[in-house]
């Protein structure tokens, strides 16, 4: 059975409140009609804090895309690697153990991926896969399990590797005045994850079931547009209405199980907003609390897009775990609009 390992994760040292948010946004963008309804939009995110890979004064320009993708790369080369050796030692692995590399990103571009220098300098065998997944956004860490999952699955002896690194800081553009753009430049931050999902042995997560849910007619509700300048980020006013048609997909997932979704002991969703966290709560009828661990990456961290996922799952795992045996849901949601979604067991490991 594929076990989830721990997941180390780490954020950059510049910090900015929402109170420095706010007045940053009161500042740049006095003459915008649409301000007060942005600065009660951000004040109702709960996000208190973010981690960026720049100081706010350096963030706050926009030298061309040319530049903040090369830093995307060296901030990438200089940070992921401790995170993975964490991630290995988490599950008593090396890096000669691993078969393949999934690795999830959607605010910076590399061609070959990241995967191939991380081969190259980390002593990865040259045979392992690669799997660079750029293009599910927030959704791309639950899709990342799952395909580790599906790997180890029909490779039982083999080991899989995720890295979620996302700066979204990098994605900052100053002249989109909407208020879906200042909404984000109040809710996203930067992250690294990486976790390891073993094919046998190990304590975490057993990965025992996995599916992917599209809502029809959604594909333009998150999006890029993609501009000399970068990616401009688009939010639909109806995203934080999906969790309805979500739950059910939910539902079907954990019933083709024979479980309940409404009766689980663990689960760790992708905090996009705290909207989310609270109408899941209410159309899958489970108590707030059990979403605790999200809406503390959230409140913490901000949405670290693909890494949120990873991140709430390292705080179950710093709280102690779970029951051996205890049953659990796991989801990413993002472009498209798309679910990724698990159910497991914890297990202690032998």
């Amino acid at each position: 059975m594929a076990t989830l390992c721990r997941p180390s994760v780490s954020v950059p040292e510049h910090v900015i409140t929402m109170e420095e948010t706010l007045e940053l946004a009161r500042t740049h963008h006095a003459d915008n009609p649409q301000l007060p309804l942005a600065l009660r939009l951000i004040e109702n995110t709960g996000v208190r804090t973010r981690h960026i890979v720049q100081p706010i004064e350096e963030t706050l320009k926009h030298p061309g895309f040319e530049q903040r993708n090369k830093l995307y790369e060296s901030e990438a080369k200089a940070r992921v690697p401790a995170v993975i050796r964490e991630a290995l030692d988490d599950a008593e692995l090396l890096t000669s153990d691993i078969d393949v590399i999934i690795y999830v990103s959607c605010t910076g571009f590399m061609m070959p991926s990241l995967t191939a220098w991380l081969i190259n300098e980390m002593a990865f065998s040259s045979t392992t896969r690669q799997l660079p997944i750029a293009q599910l956004g927030c959704a791309a860490g639950g899709a990342a399990i799952n395909r580790a999952h599906d790997f180890c699955s029909a490779y039982p002896d083999a080991n899989a590797l995720i890295v979620a690194c996302e700066f979204c800081s990098l994605c900052y553009q100053p002249t989109d005045l909407g208020v879906g753009s200042l909404l984000s430049n109040g809710l996203f931050g930067d992250g690294i994850a990486a976790a390891v999902v073993r094919g046998q042995g190990g304590r975490g997560v057993e990965l025992e079931r996995n599916g992917s849910y599209l809502i029809p007619k959604t594909e333009d509700w998150i999006s890029y547009d993609v501009r000399d300048t970068g990616f401009h980020f688009l939010l639909d006013k109806r995203v934080p209405t999906t969790m309805e048609p979500l739950a059910p997909a939910l539902q079907d997932l954990a019933g083709t199980h024979g479980w309940n979704a409404s009766d689980l002991d663990f689960y760790i969703i992708h905090a996009g907003g705290p909207r989310i966290l609270d109408d899941l709560s209410t159309f899958l009828k489970v108590e707030p609390h059990a979403f605790r661990f999200s809406r503390s990456t959230l409140t913490e961290y901000g949405n670290i897009a693909s890494a949120v996922v990873l991140d709430a799952l390292r705080r179950l795992f710093d709280d102690g775990g779970a029951e051996d045996g205890a049953r659990g849901l796991m989801a990413g949601f993002g472009p498209g609009i798309t679910a990724e979604m698990t159910v497991g067991r914890w297990s202690e490991g032998s």
